[in-house]
């Protein structure tokens, strides 16, 4: 692997190994720095009547009392200087831009006693997508999490993102900033649009990315997770990226990941969950897409385990990013693409921030409902609880997660079973023990594309699947039974599907 390096090239190969990574500065030839900064940081920010962290748990579509749960939140403010760099091919990354300074902010959610905490961290890029940060990551897993003891570590990833929480509350946030040093003349700094303007810079994220890392794997005293004064309880860091943010994870591992392994001797985070994403994201703001046949787009000898999730809304669109399941020690990876599944579910917006925040943020709020009807309720949970479950096993223990068919296609296109549902792929009772055709793609305003949505069967046609309650009580059973005995399905969620069952009116009339 080629060593990080900067535009000017340096004159002795030393001084390249320590150059500029995350803010590491080589101080001569025989003093190299061989770890990443820990940055800066302010809080836990105080929390009032009149101002509370965007996004906070009790101010979401659907309020968490997490003090009821065990658990407390704090939001944090970190500074430090990043770059942004280059990545013209795979092994070879340059600064382009060096020591940016930045503030962002941090938002925790963790057991309040040590004893209670697991010891796991998820650290999620915030998905700035709709503009504002959702914390998709706590939204489709935190009954997980809940019950495990994790702790959730959410990070504002782009400048889009700050924008909204300073149109939010402006005094709380006036200090975050990510701006671009560079002049809007500077050739390096190049048009933008959309979320992008050329006075702030995306490309810092990778160096915040890793410093928050260093951060809470640090023994400083404003580490949340140093419990007991003297060392950070937190065992296992297990970063998490959705959509957006997946590709982001995409870009972090195959361009930052090695030169951070090859800085400290080891990786920063334990496993990487890539979800619903097929390629790398632009290493900065002006940077070309990734093609789709170009060397630095699969996930590769990351030397931790990668879980790569795909929902039905986007595997076929994404399909060219499909890699072959491998268990060797220096390359685990899994795939899995969930049968029935919608990208856009409607639990990131009951776990986001409420309707009347974001129109304080000066943001439209997102709609529960699509063309079709209400955005799909399939349960994306069952696949991500497993896949924190399976991500821990193999970093902790290196016991390999199960294996998945794929969802089956032929010349292109998805091959369906009689109910009209997809054949293969992470399967469900909702699949296995159908009641309705789960699709994943709708139409309507803002990413309804990717929503989905269920066509519920006739009372008819329940009759002939399922002759009473009691039949349909015990297909779902034994489907949740023969999944958690394969291990695609956890037992606990495997019990709150059999209860939903014996609740339903599945066929009662």
């Amino acid at each position: 692997m080629k060593t990080i390096r900067q535009r000017t090239a340096f004159s002795a190969g030393l001084l390249a190994l320590a150059a500029h990574i995350g803010g590491v500065h080589a101080q001569s030839a025989g003093d190299v720095q061989t770890d990443i900064p820990v940055p800066q940081v302010s809080g836990p920010v105080p929390v009032s009547a009149e101002s509370h962290p965007f996004g906070a748990a009790a101010h979401t579509l659907q309020p968490q009392d997490l003090a009821q749960m065990g658990y407390i939140e704090e939001e944090y403010f970190i500074s430090g200087q990043a770059n942004v760099y280059d990545w013209p091919e795979r092994g070879t990354l340059t600064v382009r831009t060096a020591d940016v300074p930045y503030t962002t902010r941090v938002l925790v959610r963790r057991p309040v006693r040590a004893e209670r905490f697991s010891g796991n961290v998820v650290v999620e890029m915030l998905n700035p997508s709709n503009l504002f940060d959702l914390n998709i990551g706590w939204a489709m897993s935190h009954t997980q999490m809940l019950r495990n003891g994790d702790a959730w570590v959410g990070i504002t990833a782009k400048p889009i993102a700050v924008e909204t929480l300073k149109q939010f509350d402006a005094e709380r946030y006036a200090d975050l900033s990510w701006a671009n040093p560079l002049a809007a003349s500077d050739p390096l700094n190049c048009e933008v649009s959309r979320d992008t303007t050329q006075a702030t810079e995306n490309g810092l994220v990778w160096d915040i990315h890793s410093q928050v890392a260093a951060w809470l794997r640090s023994a400083n005293a404003d580490n949340p997770f140093v419990y007991d004064g003297t060392a950070s309880a937190a065992e296992m860091l297990y970063a998490w990226g959705y959509s957006q943010t997946g590709s982001f994870l995409y870009t972090y591992i195959n361009a930052i990941h090695p030169e951070v392994v090859s800085v400290r001797g080891e990786s920063l985070f334990d496993g990487y969950l890539v979800a619903v994403s097929s390629g790398p994201a632009p290493i900065h703001q002006c940077a070309e897409r990734v093609p789709r046949d170009d060397p630095r787009r699969p996930i590769e000898n990351a030397g931790v385990p990668v879980i790569h999730v795909m929902s039905q809304s986007d595997y076929l669109a994404g399909i060219g990013s499909r890699q072959p399941d491998s268990d060797a020690p220096g390359n685990r990876f899994r795939r899995y693409e969930i049968a029935g599944s919608g990208h856009a579910s409607p639990d990131e917006l009951y776990w986001g921030p409420k309707p009347q925040d974001l129109i304080q943020a000066g943001r439209a709020v997102p709609p529960l409902a699509c063309n079709e009807g209400p955005r799909s309720r399939f349960p994306n949970r069952l696949a991500f609880n497993a896949a924190l479950v399976w991500l821990d096993q193999w970093a902790r223990d290196d016991i390999a997660p199960p294996r998945a068919d794929l969802i089956d296609v032929v010349d292109g296109e998805p091959v369906l079973d009689e109910h009209g549902n997809v054949v293969g792929g992470l399967r469900s009772p909702y699949v296995d023990v159908p009641t309705s055709t789960w699709n994943g793609n709708s139409t309507g305003e803002s990413f309804c594309r990717i929503a989905g949505h269920e066509i519920p069967f006739s009372q008819e046609k329940l009759r002939r699947l399922y002759p009473s309650h009691d039949a349909y009580v015990s297909a779902v059973t034994n489907s949740v039974n023969a999944l958690v005995e394969q291990g695609f399905l956890l037992a606990e969620d495997g019990a709150d599907v059999i209860r939903e069952a014996k609740r339903s009116e599945v066929p009662r009339w």
